[in-house]
């Protein structure tokens, strides 16, 4: 009876709270924004033409969106989602540097898996909508309407590609760290055995050859 409840345990004891954590959303109204003001954007750029005629109100109120939703997903919900930013400045001698930042260690534990998988797909799939947007623009010959694409494009590209350059030198930190435990390990090996005296054969000893 005991083995059978052994195997039938998939979590060990004192993780279920840990397990449980990992897909409840630890900051939902940050989760909430994330996903408001990039799909608002979407809403009104596809239904704008049904409450209003006027091409400049609509263009401002779709920017405004999509520069809110640059700034809140830049500098807010991927620092607290997934533990990932990214940003730019300029030195002294004015030369430009881009940063990607990733938390390390235990602090990665923090981050929920449910908010994460969210904060993944709404960074995809927008950048998608938008370019076949661009597509039907292009092709139906709505041309005022690309300027405003493009922008969209941009700015939900900017932020995929700059925590996509945050997840890269995550990983490659990782695989670096395991690539020096590896050569320190063999390094350490080699000086163990280099450093070892041969043994020594005391006169009147008898070596048993097998």
């Amino acid at each position: 009876m005991a083995s059978a409840t052994m195997d039938d345990d998939t979590i060990a004891f004192g993780e279920e709270e840990t397990a449980q954590d990992s897909e409840r959303l630890r900051h939902p109204y940050v989760t909430t924004f994330h996903l408001f003001f990039r799909v608002a954007a979407i809403v009104v750029y596809l239904v704008c033409g049904l409450f209003s005629s006027s091409f400049i109100g609509s263009f401002v109120v779709v920017v405004l969106l999509l520069s809110m939703d640059f700034w809140t997903v830049k500098n807010i919900t991927g620092r607290l989602m997934v533990g990932l930013r990214w940003w730019n400045y300029v030195d002294d001698d004015g030369k430009s540097h881009w940063v990607f930042e990733s938390r390390k260690g235990s602090q990665q534990n923090r981050i929920s898996a449910a908010e994460a998988r969210i904060f993944w797909l709404a960074l995809i799939l927008c950048p998608l909508a938008w370019s076949i947007f661009f597509i039907v623009a292009f092709f139906s010959g709505s041309f005022k309407w690309l300027l405003l694409v493009c922008i969209a494009i941009t700015l939900n590209g900017a932020n995929l590609y700059g925590y996509i350059k945050c997840k890269m030198e995550k990983n490659q930190n990782i695989s670096a760290a395991a690539g020096d435990f590896f050569k320190t390990q063999v390094l350490n090996n080699v000086a163990t055995m280099m450093s070892r005296s041969p043994p020594t054969n005391t006169p009147g000893q008898t070596i048993n050859v097998i």
